[in-house]
């Protein structure tokens, strides 16, 4: 599948909703596919199954929006173990899952992944060319 912003959280933008800003604390997860499935429908972080989240980040820093482009600093996640990990997730944190909104789902130009964990750290790059992490 190719990356994608979550609708919902572009339609709480759009109404400015709560919870929708990514000047918040805004954080990554690590993601097995063979544990989850991108829908639309998905809203919330409670929306993703925990089976399927092998790793959750610090939140990201050196957020930037420019011309449309979001974009943070390369993350990584210490001392990780679990199953591989296809994709990331990224969403606001308020500290409560069903009040955590997904914002994107990224699974391409990811650089160094699929990984498999192997109880070292794991380092991304976003990679996304001109778009960075995501454009609107």
């Amino acid at each position: 599948m190719a990356n994608k912003i979550y609708p919902l959280w572009k339609e709480a933008v759009m109404q400015g909703s709560s919870n929708s800003s990514l000047a918040g604390n805004v954080k990554a997860l690590l993601i097995d596919t063979a544990d989850y499935t991108y829908s639309d429908a998905h809203q919330f972080h409670s929306d993703v199954t925990s089976g399927a989240i092998v790793a959750t980040s610090s939140n990201l820093s050196g957020k930037t929006y420019s011309s449309g482009v979001f974009d943070a600093s390369d993350i990584t996640w210490s001392a990780v173990t679990g199953d591989q990990s296809e994709a990331i997730i990224l969403y606001i944190d308020t500290g409560v899952s069903g009040t955590s909104r997904l914002v994107a789902y990224v699974d391409t130009s990811i650089s160094g992944a699929p990984v498999t964990p192997n109880g070292g750290d794991i380092n991304v790059a976003w990679d996304n060319g001109s778009n960075k992490i995501f454009a609107l």
